[in-house]
């Protein structure tokens, strides 16, 4: 293989430590300069090759990637990831002279395994050439510039089998949320040397139920990191809202738009994208991962991996095995993972998750013995490991479960009566309802008070939560079924079937699927619970909210009929779960999760973003008996 000299001149510099000038003959004085132009911290016994390039895209823009590979390595493949976080950082996870202490915890297995692990800068961020235009479109009816991610994506792959020497030109893609985007993106129209893809907790659809909107609720979450990601390329702190409780911060600014005008964010790009298309448009349409995926020919093994409780992109990878598994003629090329994770926790450490534990390390467990012999047997060409069609892992039971299909479960409808009780046979009074009044002034909270959208702590878990903060609400409707006396497993996504209606002419409405621990004893070890209190835990299987205004089209928002009621359809999240005997079903509904979602006014305006103080009204909702939710059962 030839190479450019300027290619040659660059692998050169990157694998020789800098050489040091003598030390000067003069001797040092206290008035001597400190400073010291630069040190390389990679000394000659590290056991790695540390490489950076500007690799050149079609268009000429030269984008920032990191090459990192235990010495002594050759015909290797190559697993990149394309990131919009800091490839420097991201792929440095400690100043070590030893590679398994200098990557992140998921790349020592490749690396110590002759592997190249390769991180990129997308355009426009960090160290990268160009111009950000986040989760960019696919070249066509939203981009007539020819760029995109996948071309990017491809770009990038070829210049790395022509340039790297040690590479036996196979390389794999791997990235979580916008990691999992860029993952995707570079499966439509594939380099011919990509041969395997993993995207993890993808953002695929930002308007249907991953990080914008859910079936149209906006989630204030986004804000700052829209600011954080689109701000001096990529490189802000933030917005500098100190510790303040933001449940009192967004509720004080008024409507979400107004909360933007606050702090002067109103006009940044990425979220005027946003306030100024609430509706699902082909603006979102358009952009729709699994939409654009399921016109592509399948050529790319995938293997598709969420959290059960991901808290920012649970919808995106079971849409995308929704709309390419059909193409896999052999159940061989698409695998979907459930994991019993937070966003992007397949990643890091599984043990636990809020008061939940687990058996073990899960991810890891998860990572050694089915995702690194996925990308062994299609980059290395190990012996086939038999993928499973479907892995997933059954909470409530601790154990994972390989399918051959998703969903597996099927449909028995779980119906709301009177008492508010649960049954599994429809109350005898459909037209029976119960009533409470949702005041936007004292919206539901999403976890108890005091709340920071940017506490870590807080969030990665907040899915997992103890419901009882809010069972206790007069604003929350809670049923709840008899004590299960066999176990009722469930694996699909909940379907809900709302029947209500409102006094106003908008309204949200948020159902919670919860599994209700016995109330008079812990549970142990064999329910994957070790050393927590559990006893009455009110545990959220599954959380969804849905605005009102799309009940008869996402892209036709329409005022509600004050009186009227409606069938509500949306789903919760892809789950596998047992409730166990001696537990309980419990299903709540209220028309608020503060302030991760947007406060609906419940007066019917054009764009909730810029509602005024005199649309926010009360109303009271009302929600039949013939409600009821569709659990996917497997016997």
């Amino acid at each position: 293989m030839k190479l450019h000299p300027l290619t040659l001149a660059l692998l050169a510099a990157s694998v020789v430590p800098a050489v040091f000038a003598a030390a000067p003959s003069d001797k040092v004085t206290p008035m001597t300069p400190d400073g010291v132009a630069s040190y390389n911290n990679i000394r000659a016994e590290a056991d790695f090759v540390k490489r950076e390039v500007m690799i050149p895209m079609r268009d000429g823009t030269k984008l920032y990637t990191i090459m990192l590979m235990k010495k002594g390595t050759k015909n290797a493949p190559i697993l990149l990831s394309r990131t919009p976080y800091n490839a420097a950082a991201s792929a440095i996870r400690s100043n070590s002279q030893h590679i398994s202490q200098l990557v992140p915890i998921m790349d020592v297995d490749y690396v110590e395994d002759n592997y190249i692990r390769v991180y990129q800068d997308l355009r426009g961020v960090h160290k990268s050439e160009g111009e950000f235009i986040g989760n960019r479109p696919l070249t066509g009816p939203l981009n007539s510039t020819g760029i995109d991610e996948s071309t990017d994506a491809y770009d990038t792959i070829d210049w790395l089998v022509k340039n790297v020497p040690e590479t036996n030109g196979n390389v794999g893609i791997i990235g979580s949320s916008y990691l999992g985007f860029t993952t995707l993106m570079a499966e439509i129209n594939p380099h011919p040397a990509l041969k395997a893809a993993a995207p993890q907790s993808p953002m695929v659809d930002g308007w249907m139920g991953d990080d914008w909107f859910h079936n149209g609720a906006f989630r204030n979450a986004v804000i700052n990191y829209s600011v954080v990601q689109s701000t001096a390329k990529a490189e802000s702190e933030g917005t500098a809202t100190g510790p303040q409780d933001d449940y009192s911060r967004f509720l004080e600014a008024g409507s979400t738009g107004d909360y933007l005008k606050k702090w002067g964010f109103e006009h940044y790009p990425m979220l005027r994208k946003m306030t100024e298309n609430p509706a699902y448009t082909e603006f979102w349409s358009l952009q729709a991962v699994d939409k654009i995926l399921a016109k592509q020919p399948l050529k790319v093994p995938t293997m598709l991996i969420v959290g059960q409780w991901d808290q920012e992109d649970s919808y995106g990878a079971p849409a995308v095995y929704k709309a390419i598994e059909p193409k896999d003629k052999n159940n061989d090329m698409v695998s979907l993972v459930i994991g019993p994770w937070r966003h992007s926790g397949v990643n890091h450490y599984g043990y636990k998750l809020g008061a939940l534990t687990f058996t073990g390390d899960t991810a890891k467990e998860f990572r050694v013995k089915y995702m690194k012999p996925f990308f062994d047997h299609h980059l290395k060409g190990t012996p086939d490991p038999k993928t499973p069609p479907v892995l997933t892992y059954a909470t409530g039971e601790n154990k994972w479960n390989v399918s051959s299909k998703w969903p597996m479960g099927t449909p028995k409808k779980l119906y709301v009566n009177d008492n508010m009780g649960l049954s599994f046979k429809p109350d005898s009074n459909a037209k029976a309802h119960d009533d409470y009044v949702a005041d936007p002034a004292k919206p539901v909270p999403f976890v108890p008070r005091p709340i920071n959208l940017n506490d870590s702590a807080q969030w990665r878990p907040w899915l997992v939560h103890d419901q009882r903060f809010a069972s206790s609400r007069p604003d929350v409707l809670v049923y709840t079924s008899e004590v299960l006396e066999k176990p009722v497993h469930i694996m699909g996504a909940p379907l809900v079937n709302l029947f209500a209606s409102t006094t106003g002419t908008d309204a949200d409405w948020v159902v919670k699927l919860i599994d209700v621990y016995p109330n008079t004893t812990s549970e142990g070890y064999s329910q994957g619970y070790v050393g927590q209190e559990m006893t009455g835990f009110e545990l959220a299987v599954g959380i969804e909210a849905f605005r009102g205004r799309y009940v008869h089209g996402f892209a036709t928002p329409a005022p509600l009929t004050p009186g009227k009621v409606e069938h509500y359809q949306f789903a919760l999240p892809n789950v596998d779960h047992v409730f166990q005997p001696g537990h309980k079903l419990m299903i709540q509904v209220q028309s608020s999760l503060f302030p991760l979602y947007d406060r609906n006014p419940q007066t019917y305006v054009d764009n909730i973003f810029w509602a005024k103080p005199q649309d926010y009204q009360k109303a009271t909702m009302s929600v039949f008996h013939s409600s009821n939710i569709e659990l996917p059962i497997v016997k």
